[in-house]
């Protein structure tokens, strides 16, 4: 089954050399035959099934944080949380918290505390931001997550993972997107597993974004990835790739 078989992988990867630095990083996407990840209006994601809109809170369920850009964090209003009660208890016997550590990044830091993630409490919530973050957030934000705000003017991904990993005990971390963070991780080398729903959509369009945004821009090198298990659901097929690092 597809779910066990994921879990296996990232077991196996946790003891690797890399992730004693930082989390196995997992990817979670869905998107049309034309590789459309959303309209070009970037609406929520709603033209897959229920069945994967499932899949991806079972992939969330296997993190020990999931992370989500501030972009789509807004977008879609979303809690981040685990509704489903055997989820919650499959992570309790796996050694883990019920529910993930929440993790947000944005460059400005211009974040709306009335946002959903912050109106629920049932587990932690980390910023990692810039100190162009305005003070009024600043302070809006201190009671509601914990901050790591850096000088500069971006967030180092890098770094932000050795932080999640060092200080936060995260071993293996759910990337829900959008386009942007996920270019940015992918160009750093820093994904390991890719999650992709293919949806029977076609969108067409130039405006409308991929896995790796809008840009015309090619990635600064090909990354190539092993095809590791596909499980196919109605009109919907879900395939989980390894991503083959580059050796430095």
């Amino acid at each position: 089954m597809s779910r066990v078989r994921g879990e296996q992988a990232v077991s196996r990867r946790k003891g690797g050399s890399h992730v004693s630095a930082r989390p196995f990083v997992i990817a979670t996407f869905a998107m049309t035959f034309d590789g459309k990840i959303t309209t070009r209006h970037f609406t929520p994601v709603d033209f897959t099934s229920r069945e994967d809109k499932a899949h991806l809170i079972r992939q969330r369920s296997l993190g020990d944080a999931v992370l989500i850009g501030h972009t789509t964090l807004e977008r879609d209003n979303v809690r981040l949380g685990i509704p489903q009660a055997d989820l919650r208890q499959a992570r309790i016997k796996r050694g883990q918290a019920a529910y993930p550590l929440r993790v947000i990044i944005s460059n400005e830091g211009k974040i709306d505390s009335r946002l959903n993630i912050f109106q629920t409490d049932f587990s932690p919530i980390v910023i990692f931001s810039t100190m162009r973050m305005p003070q009024k957030i600043q302070e809006a934000l201190r009671g509601k997550a914990i901050l790591h705000l850096t000088k500069s003017r971006q967030v180092d991904l890098a770094a932000m993972l050795r932080t999640l990993r060092k200080d936060h005990k995260v071993r293996t971390l759910a990337c829900e997107g959008g386009p942007t963070l996920f270019r940015a991780l992918l160009e750093r080398g820093l994904v390991d597993q890719i999650n992709l729903t293919i949806a029977p959509y076609l969108f067409g369009g130039g405006e409308a974004p991929t896995l790796t945004g809008l840009t015309k821009q090619f990635l600064p090198a090909s990354v190539k990835c092993r095809l590791t298990n596909m499980r196919v659901a109605g009109d919907e097929c879900f395939l989980t790739y390894q991503i083959a690092h580059r050796r430095r």
